[in-house]
């Protein structure tokens, strides 16, 4: 068994994939909107300024979505998953490179970094999505089901939580 079946990370991935498809969903019907998503194993977190009412659809048809099979749903674009594995590929870029190089005023090595990390970025970009499809979230939504959505306190952006059982 992988770690990645231990219940509670199967829960976080199976509602990560909920969140994503829910967020695609509701982007659509706002688009240009700002929006974003935070998972736990008991649901997720939208924050957006969105009515409570499209939250609510938005997450029952994606869950309709990913039980039918449509796994393109669990992957986003603005993803944490894509921003670690871009900036912890362009770090450890820059980091052997300053180690490859002999010592020398950091001026002179700025365009080497830079470079190096620019290619980094470019040859990194299927990454962050091949990790969202194989480790952050499971498109397969198994048991999974929406309790309930709530509305929580907030202050210039709302903050909806959509609670979820099973997974």
């Amino acid at each position: 068994m992988s770690i990645l079946d231990w219940t509670p990370l199967r829960r976080i991935r199976r509602n990560h994939a909920l969140e994503h498809a829910t967020i695609h969903l509701l982007s659509q019907r706002f688009p240009g909107l700002p929006m974003a998503g935070r998972s736990t194993p008991f649901g997720f977190y939208v924050y957006g300024n969105v009515p409570m009412e499209a939250v609510i659809a938005a997450a029952r048809e994606a869950l309709e979505r990913l039980r039918r099979g449509e796994r393109q749903w669990a992957i986003h674009p603005g993803c944490g998953t894509n921003y670690v594995a871009s900036g912890t590929s362009a770090g450890l870029a820059a980091f052997l490179t300053l180690g490859l190089v002999p010592h020398r005023r950091r001026r002179d090595v700025l365009p080497l970094v830079i470079f190096a990390t620019v290619l980094t970025l470019i040859a990194v970009q299927p990454l962050g999505p091949w990790l969202q499809a194989h480790v952050t979230t499971r498109a397969d939504p198994g048991d999974l089901e929406i309790v309930g959505v709530r509305a929580l306190p907030g202050g210039f952006v709302r903050v909806h939580f959509v609670e979820t059982r099973g997974g």
